[in-house]
């Protein structure tokens, strides 16, 4: 596939992330999709997607991710983002506190047949952790 195809459906998954149209990653994501950072007890596949961004949507009913670098190349799509959200349902166990939370991340995403076949990624998961006012253990 192209680097626009591969673009154009990376965009789609955001979109899904987005609008919690989470059943479209099965047109996004391959079955056998490898995650080399998948969430705790991630599924692989879209499925593994659908269950991260439902619990995501849950904690955080107004998640909003904005890409704010991208390059390609005929295989990959890598990108930088801020995503924003409030937290007003569980997230992890812990209770909603009505907090805002800002957080960046990175991922990079490899393409096959206009479907994602690979992902690595990074978030400020203690950021998230700061800003909802859970104080790490040593």
């Amino acid at each position: 596939m192209s680097k626009e195809s591969n673009i154009t459906t990376q965009k789609k998954f955001g979109d899904a992330i987005n609008s919690g149209n989470l059943q479209a990653m099965h047109d996004l994501v391959a079955p056998g999709n490898v995650d080399h950072d998948p969430a705790p007890g991630q599924a692989p596949g879209p499925e593994g997607y659908i269950e991260f961004f439902s619990m995501m949507r849950t904690a955080f009913p107004d998640l909003h991710i904005e890409v704010e670098q991208l390059v390609a190349d005929d295989e990959n799509v890598a990108f930088a983002y801020t995503a924003t959200g409030t937290h007003s349902g569980d997230f992890m166990g812990i209770a909603p506190t009505g907090q805002s939370v800002k957080f960046r991340g990175m991922q990079i995403s490899k393409f096959k047949d206009g479907k994602m076949v690979e992902r690595w990624g990074s978030s400020d998961e203690l950021g998230i952790l700061k800003q909802l006012g859970v104080e790490p253990t040593k």
